[in-house]
């Protein structure tokens, strides 16, 4: 793995760090229990189920202590305040605790936690920080009910409707929660029961959509601890960073055959789509769905990179940077060598890097039917011989996002270079996407919901 520049060059962290997600407060409230067990681990965890008053309590735990603090919300942003308290106290525990474990609300995606530690810096220039700077980020630990997730990973219900915390403007679905932090998993710890074809399913689902992460049950956990120190995992893992935009929509090598009834899709084409026939398409990215990823090139858009996911009945389409085609020397030296060489690789006379690339994680959808609506969703040839200034005056259902400004999912807005720093604005440069889920990591790109 290529070093951070910014990383001192000094000794080695000595503290570690793990990151626990999940919906299943029962089971997290375990696992965190388990990894209590271990001498010298401190478990930090804000409780968000009183937010609704406006109250947050920080709840910091190890083998012989256990402490409550209210913490006071900044400026009505739950976002500032998780960040203002939670990278501080992770960094004051640093050398005296030999692992912390961020326990995460239920509401909260692991993704825009971890890029917040990795990103955001504490301190002063020159002697800044970032978490990871500190500490030593071990992963990302998912708890999954068996008996629950794949219902709640395919319906429909919003985070609003499951009662859980209430964030401003947040129109989340628990599918989305559900798969975001399934995706993210260096392990996942399955617990729970469910019939024999259920289990199988919800096993394929999570074989092709985390293929990098162990798995184990949560019964074998607890007889070997051990387990949940993260020290054996994959060598593709993740280990708690979050992807670029360009990188490989499959990490790993999940499985490509069909496997009750769930198999991936993928979708690749060098026209760009006709903004509106999209906009008309995307419900079959939705039907019989489990998760949708993907680059996306818009004709009215050609500068602009879209990202797009989905997850059981919400989707998400946002900026995600912007393509090399006809960009200055600037951007290709900020570009990664992946990038740039994927780029180079694929370049087209016409169309330079630009493409769509999407891949769909199904369980009940007709991959020809999507196929051909996709297909049918690009431009034509009498549409691609009028070149970009029609284009340009195609209809664009998605044309509001340049209407809004950039917030989190809890409505705080705020500067991307002051949120992310020096390293944050190279990220974005480089064509990276940040997470668009409720956290602590700062501002999401402007998005349509569905």
């Amino acid at each position: 793995m290529p070093l951070d520049p910014r990383r001192p060059t000094g000794p080695e962290p000595t503290t570690d760090l793990v990151v626990l997600a999940g919906l299943t407060p029962d089971g997290t409230e375990q696992i965190a229990q388990l990894m209590l067990a271990e001498p010298g681990t401190v478990v930090v965890h804000h409780d968000l189920r009183h937010l609704g008053d406006g109250r947050v309590f920080r709840r910091i735990r190890d083998a012989t202590s256990d402490t409550a603090t209210e913490v006071e919300l900044a400026h009505g942003c739950l976002s500032c305040t998780l960040r203002d308290d939670l990278l501080p106290r992770v960094v004051e525990l640093t050398g005296q605790a030999r692992r912390v474990v961020v326990h995460l609300d239920p509401v909260l995606e692991p993704e825009q936690v971890c890029f917040a530690l990795a990103h955001l810096l504490l301190g002063d220039e020159p002697a800044a920080t970032t978490v990871t700077d500190v500490v030593d980020l071990l992963g990302v630990i998912t708890v999954v009910d068996v008996a629950t997730w794949f219902d709640d990973a395919t319906g429909e219900e919003t985070v609003a409707e499951r009662g859980l915390v209430e964030l401003f403007d947040d129109e989340r679905t628990i599918a989305q929660l559900a798969t975001a932090q399934v995706e993210f998993a260096d392990l996942i710890v399955r617990c729970g029961t469910a019939p024999a074809r259920e289990l199988a399913r919800t096993n394929a689902v999570l074989a092709r959509l985390s293929p990098t992460a162990g798995q184990v049950r949560l019964a074998d956990a607890a007889l070997d601890p051990t387990v949940l120190g993260l020290a054996v995992v994959a060598p593709e893992a993740r280990r708690g960073r979050p992807d670029g935009v360009h990188a490989p929509l499959l990490r790993g090598a999940p499985p490509l055959d069909t496997d009750c009834g769930v198999s991936l899709f993928a979708f690749s084409d060098r026209r760009p789509f006709h903004p509106q026939r999209l906009h008309d398409a995307v419900d079959l990215l939705l039907d019989g769905v489990v998760r949708s990823r993907g680059r996306v090139w818009l004709a009215t858009r050609p500068a602009e990179v879209l990202w797009l996911e989905s997850a059981g009945g919400g989707l998400r389409l946002g900026r995600a940077g912007h393509w090399l085609a006809d960009a200055g020397e600037e951007a290709w030296e900020h570009a990664t060598p992946e990038r740039a060489a994927m780029a180079s690789l694929g370049w087209d006379e016409h169309y330079g890097d630009r493409s769509q690339d999407i891949t769909v994680l199904t369980y009940a959808a007709d991959h020809a039917e999507m196929s051909a609506a996709l297909h049918a969703a690009l431009l034509t040839d009498d549409e691609l011989a009028a070149g970009e200034r029609a284009w340009a005056q195609l209809p664009d259902p998605f044309g509001s996002w340049q209407e809004h400004g950039t917030g989190d999912a809890d409505g705080c807005r705020h500067e991307r270079d002051d949120q992310a720093g020096a390293a944050g604005r190279a990220r974005a440069e480089a064509g990276a996407r940040e997470p668009t889920g409720a956290g602590v990591a700062g501002p999401a790109p402007p998005e349509a919901a569905r």
